[in-house]
Protein backbone atom coordinates (compact mmCIF):
# COMPACT_ATOMS: atom_id res chain seq x y z
CA UNK A 1 0.00 0.00 0.00
CA UNK A 2 1.23 3.48 -0.85
CA UNK A 3 0.05 6.94 0.18
CA UNK A 4 0.66 10.01 -1.96
CA UNK A 5 0.46 13.75 -1.38
CA UNK A 6 0.18 15.92 -4.49
CA UNK A 7 -1.32 19.40 -4.93
CA UNK A 8 -4.77 19.51 -6.47
CA UNK A 9 -4.94 18.69 -10.19
CA UNK A 10 -1.54 16.96 -10.06
CA UNK A 11 -2.72 13.40 -10.49
CA UNK A 12 -3.96 12.07 -7.14
CA UNK A 13 -7.16 10.59 -8.56
CA UNK A 14 -5.39 9.19 -11.62
CA UNK A 15 -2.84 7.49 -9.37
CA UNK A 16 -5.45 6.16 -6.94
CA UNK A 17 -7.41 4.60 -9.81
CA UNK A 18 -4.38 3.52 -11.82
CA UNK A 19 -4.74 0.88 -14.52
CA UNK A 20 -1.19 -0.55 -14.76
CA UNK A 21 0.31 -1.08 -18.20
CA UNK A 22 2.71 -3.75 -16.92
CA UNK A 23 1.40 -7.23 -17.84
CA UNK A 24 0.10 -9.12 -14.82
CA UNK A 25 -0.14 -6.05 -12.59
CA UNK A 26 -3.35 -4.76 -11.03
CA UNK A 27 -4.01 -1.84 -8.70
CA UNK A 28 -6.81 -1.29 -6.22
CA UNK A 29 -8.14 1.93 -4.74
CA UNK A 30 -8.50 2.78 -1.06
CA UNK A 31 -9.12 6.50 -1.61
CA UNK A 32 -8.02 9.42 -3.75
CA UNK A 33 -7.81 12.33 -1.32
CA UNK A 34 -7.44 12.15 2.46
CA UNK A 35 -5.61 9.49 4.41
CA UNK A 36 -5.35 9.42 8.18
CA UNK A 37 -2.41 7.47 9.54
CA UNK A 38 -1.61 6.09 12.99
CA UNK A 39 0.74 3.46 14.33
CA UNK A 40 -0.42 -0.13 14.64
CA UNK A 41 0.68 -2.53 17.34
CA UNK A 42 3.43 -3.77 15.02
CA UNK A 43 5.02 -0.31 14.79
CA UNK A 44 3.95 0.31 11.20
CA UNK A 45 1.85 3.24 10.02
CA UNK A 46 -1.70 2.27 9.08
CA UNK A 47 -3.95 4.48 6.94
CA UNK A 48 -7.70 4.82 6.55
CA UNK A 49 -9.77 6.72 4.01
CA UNK A 50 -12.21 8.83 6.06
CA UNK A 51 -14.25 9.87 3.02
CA UNK A 52 -17.27 8.25 1.41
CA UNK A 53 -16.45 9.17 -2.16
CA UNK A 54 -14.42 11.10 -4.69
CA UNK A 55 -14.34 14.85 -5.42
CA UNK A 56 -12.32 14.96 -8.60
CA UNK A 57 -11.27 17.54 -11.18
CA UNK A 58 -13.34 16.78 -14.28
CA UNK A 59 -11.46 18.47 -17.17
CA UNK A 60 -8.88 16.08 -18.58
CA UNK A 61 -10.62 13.03 -17.14
CA UNK A 62 -11.49 10.51 -19.84
CA UNK A 63 -11.46 6.80 -20.53
CA UNK A 64 -7.92 7.26 -21.88
CA UNK A 65 -6.58 9.07 -18.80
CA UNK A 66 -8.66 7.49 -16.01
CA UNK A 67 -10.91 4.66 -17.09
CA UNK A 68 -11.88 3.68 -13.55
CA UNK A 69 -13.02 7.22 -12.75
CA UNK A 70 -15.21 7.34 -15.84
CA UNK A 71 -16.73 3.97 -14.95
CA UNK A 72 -17.47 5.32 -11.47
CA UNK A 73 -19.54 8.21 -12.82
CA UNK A 74 -22.46 6.23 -14.26
CA UNK A 75 -24.97 7.25 -11.55
CA UNK A 76 -25.47 8.92 -8.16
CA UNK A 77 -23.07 11.75 -8.98
CA UNK A 78 -23.02 15.51 -8.50
CA UNK A 79 -21.39 17.53 -11.27
CA UNK A 80 -20.26 21.08 -10.54
CA UNK A 81 -19.54 23.69 -13.23
CA UNK A 82 -19.40 21.21 -16.11
CA UNK A 83 -21.08 21.80 -19.45
CA UNK A 84 -24.56 20.42 -20.16
CA UNK A 85 -25.09 18.77 -23.54
CA UNK A 86 -28.26 19.18 -25.57
CA UNK A 87 -29.37 15.64 -24.67
CA UNK A 88 -28.99 16.27 -20.94
CA UNK A 89 -25.56 14.73 -20.37
CA UNK A 90 -22.44 16.38 -18.97
CA UNK A 91 -19.25 17.23 -20.84
CA UNK A 92 -15.89 18.79 -20.13
CA UNK A 93 -12.70 19.49 -22.02
CA UNK A 94 -10.67 16.32 -22.58
CA UNK A 95 -13.61 13.99 -21.93
CA UNK A 96 -13.90 13.00 -25.61
CA UNK A 97 -11.79 13.53 -28.71
CA UNK A 98 -14.65 15.38 -30.39
CA UNK A 99 -16.55 18.06 -28.47
CA UNK A 100 -20.32 18.34 -28.76
CA UNK A 101 -21.58 20.54 -31.58
CA UNK A 102 -23.39 22.67 -29.02
CA UNK A 103 -23.90 22.75 -25.27
CA UNK A 104 -24.69 25.00 -22.33
CA UNK A 105 -21.45 26.11 -20.70
CA UNK A 106 -20.71 26.31 -16.97
CA UNK A 107 -22.03 29.88 -16.91
CA UNK A 108 -25.36 28.79 -18.36
CA UNK A 109 -24.65 30.33 -21.76
CA UNK A 110 -24.89 28.68 -25.20
CA UNK A 111 -21.57 27.18 -26.24
CA UNK A 112 -20.04 25.72 -29.41
CA UNK A 113 -16.48 24.61 -30.21
CA UNK A 114 -15.99 28.05 -31.78
CA UNK A 115 -16.79 29.88 -28.54
CA UNK A 116 -14.03 31.88 -26.90
CA UNK A 117 -14.16 30.29 -23.46
CA UNK A 118 -14.19 26.70 -22.22
CA UNK A 119 -17.41 24.76 -21.91
CA UNK A 120 -16.53 23.58 -18.40
CA UNK A 121 -14.77 25.57 -15.72
CA UNK A 122 -11.12 24.44 -15.47
CA UNK A 123 -11.85 23.38 -11.88
CA UNK A 124 -15.18 21.70 -12.66
CA UNK A 125 -15.73 18.72 -10.38
CA UNK A 126 -17.44 15.39 -10.08
CA UNK A 127 -18.59 13.99 -6.74
CA UNK A 128 -19.20 10.24 -6.76
CA UNK A 129 -19.58 7.37 -4.27
CA UNK A 130 -16.38 5.39 -3.79
CA UNK A 131 -18.38 2.17 -3.68
CA UNK A 132 -19.08 2.55 -7.42
CA UNK A 133 -15.39 2.55 -8.39
CA UNK A 134 -14.46 -0.66 -10.28
CA UNK A 135 -11.03 -0.71 -8.64
CA UNK A 136 -12.20 -0.10 -5.07
CA UNK A 137 -10.46 -2.46 -2.64
CA UNK A 138 -12.46 -4.73 -0.36
CA UNK A 139 -10.66 -3.22 2.63
CA UNK A 140 -11.37 0.43 1.76
CA UNK A 141 -13.64 0.82 4.80
CA UNK A 142 -11.64 -1.36 7.21
CA UNK A 143 -11.37 0.68 10.44
CA UNK A 144 -8.01 -0.96 11.18
CA UNK A 145 -6.59 0.65 8.06
CA UNK A 146 -3.92 -0.70 5.76
CA UNK A 147 -0.13 -0.73 6.38
CA UNK A 148 1.70 1.89 4.35
CA UNK A 149 4.98 0.81 2.73
CA UNK A 150 5.79 4.02 0.85
CA UNK A 151 4.80 7.69 0.93
CA UNK A 152 5.01 9.68 -2.30
CA UNK A 153 5.34 13.45 -2.47
CA UNK A 154 5.10 15.16 -5.84
CA UNK A 155 4.09 18.18 -7.83
CA UNK A 156 3.94 19.64 -11.29
CA UNK A 157 7.47 20.63 -12.33
CA UNK A 158 8.54 21.31 -15.92
CA UNK A 159 12.24 21.27 -15.07
CA UNK A 160 14.83 20.22 -12.49
CA UNK A 161 12.92 17.58 -10.46
CA UNK A 162 13.56 13.99 -11.66
CA UNK A 163 10.89 11.41 -12.42
CA UNK A 164 11.42 9.70 -9.06
CA UNK A 165 13.77 10.23 -6.12
CA UNK A 166 14.05 8.13 -2.97
CA UNK A 167 14.82 9.96 0.27
CA UNK A 168 17.95 8.88 2.14
CA UNK A 169 15.90 8.37 5.31
CA UNK A 170 12.75 9.61 7.05
CA UNK A 171 14.29 12.95 8.05
CA UNK A 172 15.43 13.59 4.50
CA UNK A 173 11.97 12.63 3.27
CA UNK A 174 10.43 15.25 5.57
CA UNK A 175 12.85 17.77 4.08
CA UNK A 176 11.74 16.81 0.56
CA UNK A 177 8.11 17.21 1.58
CA UNK A 178 8.76 20.54 3.31
CA UNK A 179 10.33 21.98 0.15
CA UNK A 180 7.67 20.78 -2.29
CA UNK A 181 6.98 23.37 -4.97
CA UNK A 182 4.57 23.02 -7.86
CA UNK A 183 3.21 25.01 -10.75
CA UNK A 184 -0.14 26.49 -9.81
CA UNK A 185 -3.13 24.83 -11.45
CA UNK A 186 -6.74 25.81 -12.01
CA UNK A 187 -7.55 24.29 -8.63
CA UNK A 188 -5.33 26.90 -6.96
CA UNK A 189 -7.54 29.60 -8.52
CA UNK A 190 -4.85 32.20 -9.19
CA UNK A 191 -1.77 32.69 -11.37
CA UNK A 192 -1.99 29.34 -13.12
CA UNK A 193 1.43 28.13 -14.28
CA UNK A 194 3.53 30.05 -11.75
CA UNK A 195 5.41 28.26 -8.98
CA UNK A 196 4.50 28.17 -5.31
CA UNK A 197 5.70 26.18 -2.34
CA UNK A 198 3.09 23.69 -1.15
CA UNK A 199 4.73 21.58 1.58
CA UNK A 200 3.29 18.07 1.78
CA UNK A 201 0.49 19.40 -0.50
CA UNK A 202 -1.12 20.82 2.65
CA UNK A 203 -0.98 24.57 1.94
CA UNK A 204 -4.78 25.01 1.62
CA UNK A 205 -5.47 22.74 4.58
CA UNK A 206 -2.81 23.14 7.29
CA UNK A 207 -4.66 24.85 10.15
CA UNK A 208 -1.68 25.66 12.35
CA UNK A 209 1.94 26.76 12.08
CA UNK A 210 3.62 24.82 9.29
CA UNK A 211 6.88 24.64 11.25
CA UNK A 212 5.04 22.75 13.99
CA UNK A 213 3.62 20.47 11.30
CA UNK A 214 7.15 19.72 10.04
CA UNK A 215 8.22 19.03 13.63
CA UNK A 216 5.32 16.60 14.01
CA UNK A 217 6.49 14.66 10.95
CA UNK A 218 10.01 14.52 12.40
CA UNK A 219 8.61 13.27 15.71
CA UNK A 220 6.73 10.50 13.90
CA UNK A 221 10.06 9.33 12.51
CA UNK A 222 11.39 8.79 16.04
CA UNK A 223 8.31 6.97 17.32
CA UNK A 224 9.12 3.53 15.92
CA UNK A 225 11.91 1.38 14.54
CA UNK A 226 13.21 3.17 11.42
CA UNK A 227 12.88 -0.09 9.49
CA UNK A 228 9.13 -0.04 10.17
CA UNK A 229 8.62 3.41 8.67
CA UNK A 230 7.42 3.84 5.08
CA UNK A 231 10.11 4.80 2.60
CA UNK A 232 9.56 8.31 1.24
CA UNK A 233 9.81 9.15 -2.46
CA UNK A 234 9.39 12.29 -4.56
CA UNK A 235 7.84 11.90 -8.01
CA UNK A 236 7.33 14.24 -10.93
CA UNK A 237 5.23 13.05 -13.87
CA UNK A 238 5.34 16.48 -15.55
CA UNK A 239 8.88 17.08 -16.85
CA UNK A 240 9.00 18.77 -20.26
CA UNK A 241 11.63 19.54 -22.85
CA UNK A 242 12.50 22.99 -24.20
CA UNK A 243 9.59 22.78 -26.65
CA UNK A 244 7.06 22.01 -23.92
CA UNK A 245 6.72 18.30 -24.78
CA UNK A 246 6.12 15.94 -21.87
CA UNK A 247 9.06 13.56 -21.46
CA UNK A 248 7.07 10.91 -19.59
CA UNK A 249 3.72 9.51 -20.81
CA UNK A 250 2.21 9.37 -17.31
CA UNK A 251 -1.20 7.90 -16.40
CA UNK A 252 -1.07 4.08 -16.50
CA UNK A 253 2.63 4.14 -17.38
CA UNK A 254 3.30 5.52 -13.89
CA UNK A 255 2.97 1.90 -12.79
CA UNK A 256 6.53 1.48 -14.07
CA UNK A 257 7.73 3.99 -11.49
CA UNK A 258 5.64 2.30 -8.80
CA UNK A 259 7.28 -1.01 -9.72
CA UNK A 260 10.71 0.46 -8.97
CA UNK A 261 9.37 1.92 -5.72
CA UNK A 262 8.00 -1.46 -4.65
CA UNK A 263 11.30 -3.10 -5.56
CA UNK A 264 13.12 -0.55 -3.41
CA UNK A 265 10.76 -1.27 -0.51
CA UNK A 266 11.51 -4.98 -0.91
CA UNK A 267 15.25 -4.41 -1.29
CA UNK A 268 15.24 -5.86 -4.79
CA UNK A 269 16.44 -2.95 -6.94
CA UNK A 270 19.55 -0.82 -6.97
CA UNK A 271 19.70 2.95 -6.73
CA UNK A 272 22.39 5.57 -7.21
CA UNK A 273 23.15 7.99 -4.38
CA UNK A 274 23.18 11.58 -5.65
CA UNK A 275 23.20 15.04 -4.11
CA UNK A 276 19.40 15.15 -4.00
CA UNK A 277 18.57 11.56 -3.04
CA UNK A 278 18.63 8.06 -4.47
CA UNK A 279 17.75 7.73 -8.15
CA UNK A 280 17.13 4.69 -10.34
CA UNK A 281 19.41 4.01 -13.25
CA UNK A 282 17.61 4.03 -16.62
CA UNK A 283 17.90 0.23 -16.69
CA UNK A 284 16.11 -0.02 -13.34
CA UNK A 285 12.86 1.34 -14.80
CA UNK A 286 10.87 -1.35 -16.61
CA UNK A 287 10.38 0.11 -20.09
CA UNK A 288 9.46 -3.12 -21.88
CA UNK A 289 6.75 -2.29 -24.40
CA UNK A 290 7.07 1.45 -23.74
CA UNK A 291 7.90 3.80 -26.59
CA UNK A 292 10.26 6.25 -24.90
CA UNK A 293 13.45 7.79 -26.19
CA UNK A 294 16.57 6.76 -24.28
CA UNK A 295 17.72 10.37 -24.12
CA UNK A 296 14.38 11.42 -22.63
CA UNK A 297 14.63 8.72 -19.98
CA UNK A 298 18.16 9.79 -19.14
CA UNK A 299 16.98 13.40 -18.76
CA UNK A 300 14.16 12.25 -16.47
CA UNK A 301 16.67 10.52 -14.19
CA UNK A 302 19.53 13.02 -14.27
CA UNK A 303 20.41 15.47 -11.50
CA UNK A 304 20.19 19.01 -12.87
CA UNK A 305 22.79 20.40 -10.48
CA UNK A 306 22.56 23.90 -11.94
CA UNK A 307 18.79 23.94 -11.58
CA UNK A 308 18.98 22.68 -8.00
CA UNK A 309 21.63 25.25 -7.09
CA UNK A 310 19.36 27.96 -8.47
CA UNK A 311 16.55 26.74 -6.23
CA UNK A 312 18.56 26.98 -3.00
CA UNK A 313 17.90 30.73 -2.42
CA UNK A 314 14.19 30.16 -3.05
CA UNK A 315 14.10 27.37 -0.47
CA UNK A 316 15.98 29.57 2.02
CA UNK A 317 13.41 32.32 1.51
CA UNK A 318 10.63 29.76 1.95
CA UNK A 319 12.16 28.48 5.20
CA UNK A 320 12.73 32.03 6.48
CA UNK A 321 8.95 32.48 6.76
CA UNK A 322 8.95 30.13 9.73
CA UNK A 323 11.61 31.97 11.70
CA UNK A 324 12.92 30.33 14.85
CA UNK A 325 10.17 27.71 14.80
CA UNK A 326 11.67 25.93 11.79
CA UNK A 327 13.09 22.59 12.97
CA UNK A 328 16.88 22.76 12.92
CA UNK A 329 17.06 19.43 11.10
CA UNK A 330 15.49 20.98 8.00
CA UNK A 331 17.95 23.86 7.92
CA UNK A 332 20.79 21.36 8.26
CA UNK A 333 19.31 19.30 5.42
CA UNK A 334 19.24 22.39 3.19
CA UNK A 335 22.84 23.27 4.04
CA UNK A 336 23.84 19.68 3.33
CA UNK A 337 22.07 19.75 -0.03
CA UNK A 338 23.87 22.95 -0.98
CA UNK A 339 27.22 21.45 0.01
CA UNK A 340 26.56 18.28 -1.99
CA UNK A 341 25.57 20.28 -5.05
CA UNK A 342 28.73 22.34 -4.73
CA UNK A 343 30.77 19.16 -4.62
CA UNK A 344 29.16 17.82 -7.81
Amino acid sequence: YIAAAFPSACGKTNLAMLVPTIPGWTAETIGDDICWMKFGDDGRLYAINPEAGFFGVAPGTSHATNHNAMETLHANCIYTNTALTDDGDVWWEGMTDTPPASATDWLGEPWTPDSDGPAAHPNARFTAPASQCPSIADEWEDPAGVPISAILFGGRRRTTVPLVTEAFDWEHGVFLGSTMASEKTAAASDQKGTMRFDPMAMLPFCGYNYADYFAHWLTIGKATDPNQLPKIFFVNWFRRDADGRFLWPGFGENSRVLKWIFERVDGESDAVDTAIGRLPTPAAIDTEGLDIDEADLQTLLDVDAEGWRASIPEIREHFARFGDKLPAQLQVALDTLEARLGAD
